[in-house]
């Protein structure tokens, strides 16, 4: 697949800032959750494009709070 970038699983936890752990991802793996990875031969793969489509199916939605806009703007007086 031309253009298509993969992470390790090292590189996963980085890029999740260590609020994923390695031990995690594995854990996962074997449960079957988490975000989709290839496997080929030992070597665990995730590619990003699936890594953003999994943080778009975890994104979770908030509503504005018309009162907290309130709030902030009397701190700014």
């Amino acid at each position: 697949m031309p253009g298509t970038n993969f992470l390790t699983p090292d590189e996963v936890a980085e890029r999740y800032r260590g609020s994923i752990s390695v031990g995690t991802l594995r854990n996962w793996r074997s449960m079957k959750i988490g975000p989709s990875f290839v496997k080929i031969g030992k070597a665990v793969l995730y590619q990003v494009d699936e890594l953003e489509a999994w943080d778009e199916r975890n994104r979770v939605q908030c509503r504005n709070s018309k009162r907290l806009g309130h709030e902030t703007a009397d701190h700014h007086v």
